[in-house]
């Protein structure tokens, strides 16, 4: 089966990671541009982590980034495999 083959690959977790740790770089960027209007570091991550907001920011970007990554890693690994397969 195919999930199993993906799922056991190291090269694929790697790639989830990869893949999550982008997308959580790339969508706090967008985020911070449509919230504050430019680049502020300081007002966006005061919002984020103050008032104990942390966990729910911080588990929230872990879970959000590895569902991402799992997703897109294993349609990439999934291609992958159909086309050596067809090549055969």
């Amino acid at each position: 089966m195919a999930f199993k083959r993906i799922v056991k690959d190291k090269a694929f977790w790697k790639s989830v990671v990869g893949m999550g740790i982008a997308f959580a770089i790339i969508y706090h960027f967008i985020s911070m541009l449509f919230e504050y209007g430019g680049f502020q570091f300081s007002k966006f991550f005061e919002a984020k982590l103050g008032d104990g907001n942390w966990v729910q920011f911080v588990l929230g970007t872990i879970l959000a980034s590895l569902v991402y990554g799992f997703i897109i890693s294993y349609g990439q690994f999934s291609s992958k495999i159909k086309k050596e397969e067809r090549d055969r």
